[in-house]
C-alpha cells in the first residue's frame, strides 16, 4: 500500500479545508435580576452536500437564537438547525446556498489505532480560516460523560482540538472525514474525542430525511467498576456499574435509583461495565419494563425501570 507524500497531503488537506466552516452563534441566557443577555458561541462544521447541508455538533447550536455560517472564502450566510441527533452529540445545519464545495466522508469501522490523522476547525473562532492539527488515533471505542449525556464508541485522538474546533472533521491522509471533533477533556493534554463518521452519517441522514429514530434510554450517567476500583475508592468489592449521575424527570430517577447505587443485573443479565449497560438497554423496547438490580447503600434491591426514549 503507498501512501501520499507530504505535498500531496498538503493538496489534501487544503481542498478539504475549503469544505470546513466556521459556525458563530447567539444564544439568550437569564442573568442576575431576570435579566436576558446575548451569549456568544463558535464552533465548525461540515460541509456534507452540494445543497448547503452542514454536519455539526449539537452543543455548538444547541438553544441557538441566531446562527453564522462563515465560509473558508470569508462569506457568510444565515443558517438554519433543521434536526439534531443529541445521543451521539450530531446536529445539521442548513444554509440557502448551493454548489459548496463538500467533504469526502470515509469509514470510521476501517480506522486502526496509531493511524495519522488531521484535525480542522476554527479554534476560539479566529480569523484567518480553518486550523489544522495532526496527530494519530490514540483508541478507539472510548465512553465519555458529557453533561447530560453519556457519548459512547468515540475516537480518542491526540490532535489538538481547542474550544472552537467542535464540529470540524478528523480526516485521514486522504482527506476523507472519518470522524467529527466533539469533546476535549478540560485540565488533559494530548486527549481529544470524535463521533465515528459512520454514526454521524446515520445521524445526518435521517435527519435530512425527516426521519427520527429513537433509542431506549434509561437515564443515568456512571462509571465501570471493579473490584479493584471498588477497593481503591472504599465501596463495596462488587463489579457493575457506579451511579455518577441520575437525569433529573428521566426513567431511573422516577424508578428511585440515586446516584451512589452500584447497578448489577438488569432483567437477570450480569452488568460489569457501563458499556454492557448501554448494550443491554438498546436491545430493548421505547416502554419496556425492566428489572434492574443494584446495591444501594449496601442492600441489594430490584427495582423496575420504564424505559424511555432518547434522540
Amino acid at each position: 500500500m503507498s501512501f501520499p507524500g507530504e505535498d500531496e497531503v498538503l493538496d489534501v488537506l487544503d481542498r478539504v479545508s475549503r469544505s470546513v466552516v466556521n459556525i458563530s452563534t447567539v444564544k439568550f441566557v437569564h442573568a442576575m435580576f431576570y435579566q436576558v443577555v446575548p451569549v456568544r458561541g463558535v464552533g465548525s462544521g461540515t460541509i456534507i452536500n452540494s445543497k448547503g447541508h452542514i454536519l455539526t455538533n449539537y452543543h455548538v447550536v444547541r438553544g441557538a437564537k441566531k446562527i453564522s455560517v462563515t465560509l473558508w472564502n470569508g462569506e457568510v450566510f444565515e443558517g438554519k438547525v433543521i434536526g439534531s441527533c443529541s445521543l451521539h452529540d450530531i446536529a445539521v445545519v442548513k444554509v440557502d446556498v448551493d454548489g459548496l464545495p463538500v467533504a469526502e466522508l470515509g469509514d470510521s469501522d476501517k480506522l486502526r489505532v496509531g493511524q495519522r490523522v488531521y484535525a480542522i476547525g476554527n479554534p476560539f473562532g479566529l480569523a484567518g480560516g480553518p486550523t489544522v492539527t495532526s496527530g494519530v488515533i490514540s483508541a478507539l471505542n472510548r465512553t465519555i460523560e458529557a453533561e447530560e449525556v453519556l457519548l459512547e464508541n468515540l475516537v480518542q485522538t491526540d490532535a489538538a482540538i481547542n474550544p472552537g474546533n467542535s464540529g470540524g472533521p478528523l480526516v485521514d491522509v486522504l482527506g476523507r472525514v472519518v470522524a467529527i471533533n466533539t469533546a476535549i477533556v478540560p485540565f488533559a493534554q494530548g486527549i481529544g474525542f470524535a463521533v465515528p463518521i459512520n454514526v454521524a452519517k446515520r445521524c445526518s441522514a435521517e435527519i435530512i430525511e425527516g426521519v427520527t429514530h429513537l433509542r431506549p434510554w434509561i437515564g443515568i450517567l456512571g462509571m465501570s467498576l471493579t473490584k479493584g476500583v471498588a477497593r481503591q475508592y472504599n465501596l463495596p468489592p462488587v463489579e457493575g456499574v457506579l451511579v455518577t449521575r441520575v437525569v433529573e424527570s428521566g426513567p431511573a430517577y422516577s424508578a428511585g435509583i440515586e446516584a451512589g447505587d452500584i447497578i448489577l443485573r438488569l432483567n437477570g443479565i450480569r452488568i460489569r461495565s457501563i458499556e454492557e449497560l448501554i448494550r443491554e438497554v438498546h436491545k430493548r423496547k421505547i416502554g419496556e419494563k425492566v428489572h434492574v438490580d443494584v446495591l444501594k447503600r449496601g442492600e441489594e434491591q430490584s427495582i423496575e425501570v420504564t424505559l424511555s426514549g432518547a434522540l
